[in-house]
């Protein structure tokens, strides 16, 4: 699926929020007369986060809107960078992303599903569909998963990039170790 030369250059990967990392649709209520947004985000992607991030790859959000639930979760999973762009833009972010990692563009992957997508996608070595991304991102997309925003298909593409990278089983192993306490053992 990724080409090991590939992924050994990846440093960065990006993500979109709405449609990437949650499925598009995002709740509205009403919690104690205040309104209140709710996102729904896969566990398990966040697993690929973590694991990603374990290996050395930097990971980084963009979103073209403002939300608290965005950072809360950034904040849980130790993401190193995050940029709520209200006016939607994406390039900009990016750039001073790689910026601050010291970064060339042909380092990063960017998971993208819909067309505020497709200026950051243009630009990286190594664009990322995520299975229902709309056809002008999959004609785009170097790499093309099965799984759907909010579905799993951030943890598939962490799954596959390390792999191709021959960090994944280490990488789990790694993981696993950290979560058994000294009395445990």
């Amino acid at each position: 699926m990724i080409a090991t030369e590939a992924a050994k250059r990846v440093r960065l990967v990006v993500l979109d929020v709405d449609g990437v990392l949650t499925d598009a649709g995002y709740y509205l209520g009403d919690v104690e007369g205040k309104p209140t947004e709710f996102l729904r985000f896969d566990i398990q992607d966040g697993i690929g986060i973590v694991l990603m991030r374990s290996a050395g790859i930097k990971v980084g959000i963009i979103t073209g809107r403002e939300s608290h639930a965005v950072r809360q979760r950034a904040a849980q999973l130790n993401v190193d960078s995050v940029v709520q762009d209200t006016g939607g833009r994406k390039v900009g972010a990016l750039k001073r992303m790689i910026a601050e990692f010291d970064v060339a563009l042909d380092e990063v992957a960017f998971v993208g599903d819909d067309i505020p997508d497709l200026g950051p996608m243009r630009l990286v070595g190594m664009p990322v569909a995520v299975g229902n991304a709309v056809a002008s991102v999959r004609a785009t997309a170097q790499v093309h998963l099965t799984s759907q925003g909010g579905r799993g298909a951030v943890r598939e593409f962490a799954d596959a990039l390390l792999t191709a990278r021959g960090q994944l089983e280490e990488c789990v192993e790694a993981y696993v170790s950290s979560r058994i306490g000294p009395e445990d053992r």
